[in-house]
């Protein structure tokens, strides 16, 4: 047989596949450095060596027969089944529509090496065995691009192999039963899809594709294994070692295989709280689906999460968005380690906060999103993100996870964040959304807690003058909110009858702040500017105010903006309440269902729905938290697995859209599983599993020490009331040339250096009521004056 090149090069645009997953899995072990994950009854992406490197689009199955064709992902109906509580091995049962043939599929990685196993039984229902042929199909994409791809077939010590190369790594594909027949083509034109439907078979000749969007077929021989075969997907640096891997593991086989891979996760499940809610044995353990996706989702060598293992409609995504969800971002990160915190991992916790001391930028943020290694993806600041990682210290700190001899090692990463958040805080370039600028209640509640966990961590190393300054700027911060964030006497507050509520954004007037929206440009919607500027935008953010402790659940503006919250953005279902991120949000389905490209219609966060239990176990509402953990979970696919957003329209089933069930955005959102279970914590123990003790003493059960109105360049100060501090808060060395009588006397003061990148000046607290303090100031190092006076009214 003579061969060749495959035709149609390079192929059609590569495209990735459903974020729709059924279910994602690895193996507790750092030797099996490959993770799957499956939709629509066969696998999709497969992630290999990293969590961050998709390495496939898809791998599935064609049958064939006398005038018969039928695609797998397409044509059978699909079950999924978790081999056992807590254990991501899973049983996949596809049962052709027309009733002809059932394929049913064990798949886990190779707890040894980077290798994904599918022990596959093929059953004839109508027919016998011969009458049918089934092929196996896999479209590499390899590294997190479809693009420049090499596929081919051959042999590699004897044994007929399928592989791929791309990007400097490696595939390879090897069966337990003989291939009758094997072929590479260009995906949409010559791949082993296009010629079997064309009733061609696999066209031998096609032995390679070059440098394109490529394919690769092999013919399982049915009969040689009566029905079965098993199937080793290798990955490694060559060729070569990518076939030695899969030939080992198919030698050693699935049972020894499967029995490796319950063990890990079973000894790993033992060592969790047994937070299980009482169940059926027949129906899922959806506590124990929740930890094994933290823990998919976990990457043992440096400690790092992804957000989750799929690309939010990937189906219309093409290699433009490298990154999807899988990359860091340290919002979600933090929260995750909350949830295995919650869970009883303090390990898997601790080894979060590890990684993000290696990731610290130098001035002391982390960056938006990153890859595993810290490389920026996107490169907006979040100044919630500079938060976190500061709580999420004092939570391993208050759980024993840290003991107190090694808080010192954590101190250089306290402080540096800490000195960033008060240097460029309180406003956030963009919310927690990636979206808007501006004083946001999330932002400010998550910055304050954090402020007031670095103060306790500096005075117990005795920086004390630190430790104070810290707590001053919490408290003047946090006596501001309302005038940053709530609105009163707007046309939404007359309509709902309140006086009132907070915002979901607030624009900031400081220069450098831009107008901005991550992901759908505020140009684009034509309403939205309008509506920020206006206070018209509403958000369940606003309840982070209560979560970190600083607002009680029953102070009326909560309540207030509860109203606001729920008129705006709940939604009854079925299975209970759901909840917008916020009015006129534009990231979701376009009106008609298709898939989000920039624009489209904010839709239901089951996320929030978790957030709203927790408000309502704070206010002491424990029944209603729990018909919103009820709700939380019928949110879940049929396998468990929690979703971004769900539909909240009529059906459209030619889009795979049915009201209440998970959109094309990410699934699983590993944020949402870690909400999840630290709502089964909180209910448990019958308090906010993860509210910050510092806040909740300092502003809700005591009221703090009267702290300085701080003006700064960026937040000038016209007016102040007598006898309150103010402070000249700057971020170099300045001398303060000042005068309380109309420039007849003045004096120049020096700025105090923080030690936290501030330099502040405090006027004396005998100054009388009336008095307008006038002020220049002339900069140290730069040896030049600001270049205009300011003034200050003391009322």
């Amino acid at each position: 047989m003579d061969t060749t090149d495959a035709p149609g090069a390079p192929g059609i645009e590569p495209r990735w596949t459903s974020s729709d997953k059924s279910a994602v899995g690895t193996a507790v072990s750092p030797e099996s450095q490959v993770w799957f994950t499956a939709s629509h009854g066969i696998l999709n992406e497969i992630y290999a060596p990293r969590l961050d490197m998709a390495s496939i689009r898809d791998f599935g199955f064609v049958v064939t027969a006398t005038d018969y064709f039928s695609e797998e992902k397409r044509d059978t109906n699909h079950t999924v089944e978790m081999i056992e509580d807590g254990v991501p091995a899973f049983r996949l049962i596809n049962t052709a529509k027309d009733g002809r043939y059932r394929i049913t599929k064990i798949v886990l990685t190779d707890p040894e090496r980077e290798v994904v196993l599918q022990d596959i039984r093929f059953e004839a229902l109508i027919g016998q065995l011969q009458d049918y042929r089934l092929h196996a199909l896999v479209a590499p994409h390899l590294v997190n691009a479809g693009a420049n791809n090499t596929a081919w077939y051959g042999d590699f010590k004897g044994r007929q192999m399928l592989f791929a190369q791309g990007a400097g790594r490696s595939l390879a594909l090897a069966s337990s039963t003989p291939w009758i027949a094997r072929s590479a083509g260009y995906v949409g034109l010559s791949d082993g899809w296009q010629t079997l439907h064309k009733g061609e078979g696999l066209r031998l000749e096609f032995q390679r594709a070059e440098c394109g969007n490529v394919a690769l077929s092999g013919t399982i021989d049915l009969l040689a294994g009566e029905g079965s075969a098993v199937l080793a997907l290798g990955f490694g640096t060559q060729p070569e070692e990518a076939a030695f891997r899969a030939l080992l593991s198919l030698r050693k086989g699935v049972e020894p295989a499967l029995k490796q891979y319950r063990a890990g996760w079973r000894k790993w499940q033992a060592s969790l709280l047994p937070l299980d809610e009482p169940h059926d044995p027949q129906t899922l353990n959806r506590y124990r689906v929740s930890t094994s996706v933290l823990a998919t989702h976990r990457d043992d060598a440096s400690g790092a999460i992804i957000a989750s293992l799929s690309i939010p409609w990937g189906f219309n995504k093409s290699d433009d968005d490298l990154g999807g969800y899988h990359l860091v971002w340290t919002r979600d990160l933090v929260e995750t380690a909350g949830g295995f915190l919650a869970a009883g991992s303090e390990k898997d916790a601790r080894s979060v906060l590890d990684y993000l001391v290696a990731i610290q930028e130098g001035d002391g943020h982390w960056v938006q999103n990153a890859w595993l290694d810290g490389r920026p993806y996107w490169y907006g600041i979040q100044m919630d993100e500079t938060a976190f990682p500061i709580l999420l210290y004092d939570m391993l700190l208050r759980a024993k996870a840290i003991a107190p001899e090694e808080a010192d090692q954590y101190l250089p990463m306290i402080e540096a964040a800490a000195s960033y958040i008060v240097r460029n805080g309180p406003a956030t370039q963009q919310d927690r959304w990636e979206e808007d600028a501006g004083y946001s209640p999330f932002t400010l509640a998550v910055e304050i807690a954090a402020l007031l966990a670095a103060a306790d961590a500096m005075q117990v190393a005795g920086m004390n003058e630190e430790a104070q300054y810290l707590r001053e700027v919490a408290d003047g911060w946090n006596e501001r909110v309302e005038d940053w964030t709530y609105a009163t006497d707007t046309e939404l507050s007359r309509e709902l009858g309140i006086d009132g509520y907070y915002m979901r954004i607030a624009l900031s007037a400081e220069d450098g702040l831009p107008r901005t929206h991550g992901l759908i440009p505020i140009k684009n919607r034509p309403d939205s500017n309008e509506a920020l500027e206006a206070g018209l935008l509403v958000s369940p953010d606003a309840l982070a105010l209560v979560r970190f402790g600083l607002r009680a659940p029953d102070d009326p503006r909560i309540l207030n903006t509860i109203t606001a919250i729920d008129t705006l953005l709940k939604r009854e279902l079925p299975a209970g309440p759901y909840w917008y991120r916020y009015n006129d949000d534009g990231y979701g389905e376009q009106e008609d269902g298709a898939p989000f490209h920039g624009t489209g219609i904010g839709r239901l966060w089951p996320l929030l729905t978790g957030e709203r239990a927790h408000y309502e176990l704070a206010a002491g509402n424990v029944a209603e938290a729990k018909r919103l953990l009820a709700a939380l979970e019928a949110s879940a696919s049929s396998g468990g697995l929690l979703p971004e957003q769900i539909w909240d329209e009529a059906d459209i089933p030619e889009r795979e859209l049915f009201l209440g069930k998970p959109s094309g955005s990410a699934m699983p959102l590993v944020w949402a599983h870690a909400e999840h279970i630290k709502l089964l914590r909180s209910l448990r123990d019958g308090a906010v599993f993860d509210t910050p003790p510092q806040t909740l003493e300092r502003y809700v059960k005591n009221r703090p020490p009267i702290a300085p109105i701080a003006w700064r360049l960026t937040s000038m100060v016209e007016q102040i009331d007598w006898g309150r501090p103010l402070r000249i808060e700057l971020m170099a060395p300045a001398i303060i040339h000042w005068s309380s009588d109309d420039w007849e006397t003045v004096t120049d003061t020096l700025t105090c250096n923080t030690g936290l990148g501030t330099h502040i000046f405090d006027l004396p607290a005998t100054i009388q009521a009336g008095t307008v303090i006038r002020f220049a100031i002339f900069w140290v190092q730069d040896e030049r004056w600001e270049g205009s006076d300011f003034a200050v009214v003391i009322g």
